[in-house]
């Protein structure tokens, strides 16, 4: 039988509870929902760890000067605006007040529907009785044991699970840049929604303060950084035992970058270090963890590895390259979470969609023209639907002078924005996502028709007006527009 409760906030207000038996549970806290569960109060499931001043300061910390949901001006992360913590509002589930009474804990908003599972959420009824209500955590989606049961229409597709890899490494970036770090960035406190291809990161009170306030957990098996496993036997103040901080972020955010993209754990291969399967599982994710697709030492690839790496294209290849060989065991060499989210926007520019109807993935990173073929199903695109622009931006101060600026396969009813067009612009969370244009094929030809853009010209030179469109014929170059940063872009079609 539930009842209504109160707690009362560090500045005095009062808020409601409900209190129910069996409440959810994790490894710290446990949680109860608002009335109109629009958000959670969670008390510590050891209400002695509330005694350490450190936790408190951590919290005030965390909620206040920290914070990258609330603005500068209103006691958030430094150079926040107010559209930047609107924006990150829906990346974390960020804490937003501390409970002083009846004991000490804190108030989180609650996590939006589409992160909990519905009715009917897999293909076993009495399966889905259990998991209703219950957080989508990225491992139903990424194992393949478990990504079976689920119905097809929860699990998206290629570029909703490359959408959530950007979401991911945003989130992860800003949260780096704060000087803060998570600790325990995993299938637990990540959640996913593949069909909108977005994620939240979530256990935010145990963020580390690097010098400041030091980590509580030491991770998620599985995510655990190498080093961190590998010294975890030595006593906590030894000063050769590594402890999670943001290089150990880095390695777990890549582990689920790639779990959300191949569907496989980067580590999980077929060697075997020790019959004892917890020694085994020790050293393969710590002292002698190997990527699966180490391209030197082949001891650890599964059999039968039919998508791979390769199959991203060359800017994610380099980084996983790094993450998992070069880094893995030393975390100075690890990419940092701008470097993915960089290099996972100029991917999402390079995907196809999949012509084969069948096709699971429905979209591919199409990174060669020459050989366009989906990895997931093996199914040939057409050369008439391979159109590719090729962005150019000019050499300050040179006029007439242009170099790369970026890469962009087309495909029907794609939209353009800012960064697309103009050199000065990236995608972050700053950036205006009004469409500018849009690309078309319209009686078998392609077409970029400008919807909003100042001075886009055609091949010929005229000026582009609203509404009228470029013909994206092989061989045209154009101006996306005359302005300045305006890009110049030119066409390869069929090749």
């Amino acid at each position: 039988m539930s009842q209504i409760a109160e707690a009362t906030l560090m500045d005095g207000r009062k808020i409601q509870y409900v209190i129910k038996d069996n409440p959810p549970r994790g490894g710290m806290k446990y949680t109860y929902f608002a009335p109109d569960k629009s958000y959670v109060v969670q008390f510590f499931n050891n209400p002695e760890v509330t005694n350490d001043p450190n936790l408190r300061k951590r919290i005030e910390a965390i909620i206040g000067k920290y914070n990258p949901t609330l603005s500068e001006a209103s006691g958030g992360a430094k150079g926040n605006t107010e559209g930047m913590a609107k924006y990150f509002s829906s990346k974390f589930c960020w804490p937003t007040a501390i409970v002083t009474q009846p004991e000490f804990g804190i108030v989180c908003p609650a996590y939006p529907s589409n992160y909990f599972f519905p009715e009917n959420a897999t293909i076993i009824p009495e399966l889905s009785k259990d998991l209703k209500g219950k957080d989508k955590k990225s491992n139903w989606f990424t194992s393949g044991k478990l990504r079976r049961f689920l119905n097809p229409n929860e699990l998206g597709d290629f570029r909703s699970m490359l959408q959530m890899s950007i979401s991911l490494a945003r989130s992860i970036r800003r949260m780096h840049q704060a000087g803060l770090a998570h600790s325990d960035l995993s299938c637990n406190n990540v959640l996913v929604d593949p069909t909108t291809g977005s994620c939240v990161v979530i256990d935010i009170d145990s963020l580390v303060v690097p010098g400041v306030y030091p980590p509580e957990v030491i991770g998620t098996g599985g995510y655990i950084a190498p080093e961190v496993l590998e010294t975890l036997p030595l006593p906590f103040g030894d000063p050769q035992r590594k402890l999670p901080c943001a290089s150990t972020d880095l390695h777990s955010m890549a582990v689920l970058i790639y779990e959300y993209l191949l569907l496989r754990h980067p580590l999980r291969g077929p060697k075997s270090y020790s019959e004892d399967p917890n020694l085994d599982d020790f050293l393969c994710m710590g002292p002698k963890a190997l990527f699966i697709e180490d391209p030197k030492d082949q001891s650890n690839r599964p059999r039968g590895l039919e998508v791979t790496i390769k199959d991203l294209g060359p800017e994610l290849e380099k980084l996983f390259i790094r993450a998992f060989v070069d880094g893995l065991h030393n975390p100075n060499e690890r990419p940092t979470a701008l470097e993915w989210e960089k290099a996972l926007v100029k991917t999402w520019d390079l995907l196809h969609p999949c012509e084969n109807p069948n096709c699971g993935a429905k979209w591919f990173v199409l990174h060669d023209p020459s050989n366009p073929v989906c990895p997931f199903c093996g199914h040939r695109a057409k050369k008439e639907n391979i159109v590719r622009l090729h962005l150019k931006s000019q050499v300050r101060g040179r006029q007439g002078q242009w170099i790369p600026a970026g890469e962009i396969n087309v495909y029907h009813n794609m939209p353009l924005f800012r960064w697309h067009l103009f050199s000065n612009c990236f995608p972050d969370e700053k950036a205006d996502r009004s469409m500018l244009a849009y690309v078309v094929k319209y009686q078998g030809q392609w077409l970029l028709v400008n919807h909003d853009v100042r001075g886009m010209t055609s091949p010929g030179g005229s000026l582009v007006p609203t509404g009228q469109a470029v013909l994206l014929k092989d061989g045209a170059v154009f101006r996306a527009s005359t302005e300045d940063k305006g890009l110049l872009i030119e066409v390869t079609s069929g090749r």
